[in-house]
């Protein structure tokens, strides 16, 4: 009997190209369903994607072959042991993808050719199923909530049992918040209509296409960091009274309807932005300052409008790549509205008004002199900027990507800095 060989062309992205006979029998789709529609991820186990995958690519781009046996998955989700020889393919003298051409092992059990997993690789997945990376954008704000209580020696001793609630409780709000958008944003198909990138800032975490999760466990996830925040805030409601319940609905109440139906803020045209840069910026000071004095002024809420429009601009750039599959779907946010080449000046407009806040209130002698140091950033922000505007229709946007996070951090951390002395 002849032995079913699979052959699958990808492009650099990895969304598959070309899928002959052998490939359709081996793994149970038909090439109408993955050619243009899906990535060669979707036939192997998301831990020997995050594992393994990119290392045999670049054993097979640099020397100009690569062979391994391994575990792929049939459409049903049942294991195949098979070998498999990956190689680069050329245009002009310029790679453009890879082909794959997998055998079948019958005899062996798969369990013998499964790649090695090791911890830090289960670790890195939790850290990809949460969006963990983005969490600085908590995380910044509460520290410089907790810099602003700190330097005007507004409670003594400072509280740090309620600083390292306050923290926790943001920390898991925010990851409940990532993992509603990443379920409701597959289950409402923009995620699997999102086949133009494949990377950190482009179609969410990935963690349901690649199967490091399921549906019902990543809304699991959800729910119990949801409830960790309320169990975080309890203690501090009790002590510093039920204003703080306000901040705490609204914060759960963002992260749930973000993207989940009926409400779908993130689709309606600049409410998900507003929502995005009131809550990881003015919100989020003036409510951990709360809980951390019991007390409130409107400048508890000025000291995080920086930090809340350069949060807003991570999102923002992040939704350039993931636009077609955002409009295809009705997600309209802002880019989606504008179009990528005037939503160009809203990203401008965003980092520049986080400078300029932050310099308004120096001058009118809201925030201390020493928060000049967050100019130090302008740099960043110039090369995000002219990154954005040569290139916001190709990859290498990613830089931009990147350098805007990085730029909330550094401005982030100075006025923290800046804040304390």
């Amino acid at each position: 009997m002849a032995v079913v060989k699979s052959v699958i062309t990808c492009d650099m992205e990895g969304r598959i190209e070309t899928f002959n006979a052998g490939a359709a029998e081996l793994f149970g789709y038909s090439p109408e369903e993955v050619i243009g529609k899906k990535r060669i991820s979707v036939f192997s186990p998301g831990l020997v994607v995050l594992g393994h995958v990119q290392d045999w690519l670049k054993v097979a781009r640099e020397q100009g072959e690569f062979r391994t046996r391994t575990v792929f998955l049939r459409r049903d989700g049942s294991p195949i042991a098979a070998e498999i020889r990956i190689s680069p393919t050329f245009r002009k003298g310029e790679q453009i993808g890879y082909c794959g051409v997998t055998t079948p092992l019958p005899d062996v059990d798969p369990q013998e050719v499964m790649p090695k997993i090791s911890l830090g690789t289960r670790l890195f997945s939790w850290m990809v199923i949460t969006r963990a990376p983005f969490l600085t954008v908590t995380i910044v704000p509460i520290l410089a909530a907790a810099a602003w209580v700190f330097a005007r020696g507004a409670v003594q001793p400072f509280p740090w049992l309620l600083f390292a609630l306050a923290l926790l409780g943001g920390i898991a709000m925010h990851i409940s918040a990532n993992t509603f958008n990443d379920y409701f944003d597959w289950t409402s198909g923009t995620d699997k209509a999102n086949n133009d990138y494949f990377m950190p800032y482009s179609g969410g975490s990935r963690s349901l296409e690649l199967g490091l999760i399921s549906e019902r466990g990543l809304l699991a996830v959800a729910w119990i960091s949801l409830i960790i925040a309320g169990l975080c805030g309890l203690p501090i409601l009790l002590l510093r009274g039920p204003e703080l319940l306000a901040f705490g609905a609204l914060g759960a109440f963002s992260a749930y309807f973000y993207t989940a139906p009926p409400l779908r803020l993130a689709a309606r045209k600049g409410l998900g932005e507003l929502l995005v840069g009131m809550n990881f910026g003015p919100l989020m000071t003036a409510g951990t300052v709360f809980a951390l004095t019991g007390e409130l002024t409107w400048l508890d809420f000025f000291i995080g409008l920086p930090i809340g429009l350069l949060t807003t601009a991570i999102l923002w750039i992040n939704q350039f790549p993931d636009m077609a599959a955002d409009a295809l779907t009705g997600k309209h946010n802002l880019v989606v509205v504008l179009g990528k080449e005037r939503a160009r000046w809203g990203y401008l407009l965003l980092v520049a008004a986080a400078f300029l806040s932050t310099l308004t209130g120096v001058i009118a002698g809201l925030l201390p002199a020493a928060t000049l140091l967050a100019l130090a950033g302008l740099p960043l922000a110039a090369y995000a900027v002219q990154v954005l505007f040569r290139r916001y229709t190709e990859r290498s946007l990613i830089k931009a990507n990147s350098t805007t996070i990085l730029l909330h951090m550094v401005v982030g951390v100075l006025l923290i800095i800046g804040l304390v002395i």
